[in-house]
């Protein structure tokens, strides 16, 4: 059996497949009596959704969210939040000649060897659009925080070797989303923008980090010593396609300084309990493994071919994650804000 439910108290159960009729979800534990803004969850949404310009997929999906429970009047009732987004532009066509076949660097052939069957059109479950119910659930979750002042932001901080130089407070976040790359940083938009081309270009693809700043969070939230604020948080992230990393605040770069210097930076969190300061953590995205070029691959019969994989693809899987990245941490964090309660 898989795991198809992430969250204690606000958790959120998905269910679809890449290439099914739709994808959906049930969120538990939203308290009763809460203004629900569904025109805000399709704002996260749109956020997401491919097909907004050259440098993402051109699958044509809408996104257009349907709530089917929990909620009158917009105000949720506390029982279970039912919701689906319809699959409408997919193609399965475009895989039929991957039957048979285990795409690199796709979760193809372990999902075959670990359940005996898989959903060959677009990688079904392991594919990047099951994220989209976690956008959904995210989107609710923010709006059980914000009222209590918690701003969950995230953006691109790198692509391939393009890197953002100035730290997140000299930023201004909140332009996030007026850049196709999902980056305030002018300077540094504009050179990511031409790498995801020229790869585009090239039928290949790049990776990046995501950098995401949470603030206003209370004293308090985290669950030692298992449930560590961020040992979830890694757990959250680690849990989306195409992951690669997770690392909080100065991460791996903090092996490189003295204890007195590192002693003298404010933390978010502190033996895994968060201090109300503002948490920073980055989320490294790998290249998107489906490329239009020619690859060597296996037949489930062992046979190795040389073939290329059709279909609609993002040369650059980073912007898109940006929306997604927030609605985990939102998740995550609304969670142990109800065990705090």
């Amino acid at each position: 059996m898989s795991s198809n439910g992430f969250g204690t108290l606000f958790r959120l159960t998905s269910f679809g497949e890449s290439h099914g009729a739709a994808m959906g979800g049930v969120i538990e534990g939203c308290p009763p009596g809460m203004p629900l803004d569904v025109e805000a969850i399709q704002r996260e949404l749109d956020r997401r959704r491919p097909g907004q310009g050259a440098l993402t997929s051109p699958r044509g999906e809408l996104d257009r969210l349907e709530i089917l429970s929990g909620v009158l009047d917009g105000v949720t009732l506390g029982t279970p939040i039912g919701f689906m987004i319809r699959n409408e532009d997919h193609r399965s066509t475009d895989y039929a000649s991957l039957r048979d076949v285990f795409r690199p660097g796709h979760a193809d052939e372990a999902w075959q060897t670990k359940f005996g069957i898989r959903d060959h059109r677009g990688g079904g479950r392991s594919s990047a659009r099951e994220t989209v119910s976690r956008v959904v659930a995210g989107a609710v979750a923010r709006q059980l925080l914000t009222p209590h002042g918690v701003v969950i932001r995230a953006y691109v901080s790198s692509i391939h070797d393009v890197v953002v130089a100035s730290d997140w407070s000299s930023l201004q976040l909140d332009h996030v989303y007026t850049s196709d790359v999902r980056c305030p940083d002018e300077d540094a938009a504009s050179r990511m923008r031409e790498v995801i081309l020229r790869v585009k270009e090239a039928e290949d693809s790049v990776g990046g980090v995501v950098t995401c700043v949470c603030e206003g969070l209370p004293a308090g939230l985290g669950e030692p010593v298992f449930d560590k604020l961020t040992a979830v948080l890694a757990h959250a992230m680690m849990s989306l396609p195409a992951t690669k990393g997770f690392q909080v605040h100065e991460g791996f770069a903090a092996t490189r300084m003295m204890g007195s210097e590192l002693n003298g930076i404010p933390q978010g969190v502190s033996g895994g309990i968060s201090t109300a300061s503002p948490l920073v953590f980055q989320v490294a995205f790998k290249p998107a493994s489906s490329i239009a070029r020619e690859q060597t691959m296996k037949r489930a019969d062992g046979q190795v071919i040389q073939q290329r994989i059709d279909g609609r693809h993002d040369p650059c899987v980073v912007p898109r994650a940006v929306p997604i990245v927030e609605a985990m941490a939102a998740m995550v964090l609304a969670d142990f804000w109800l065990m705090r309660r």
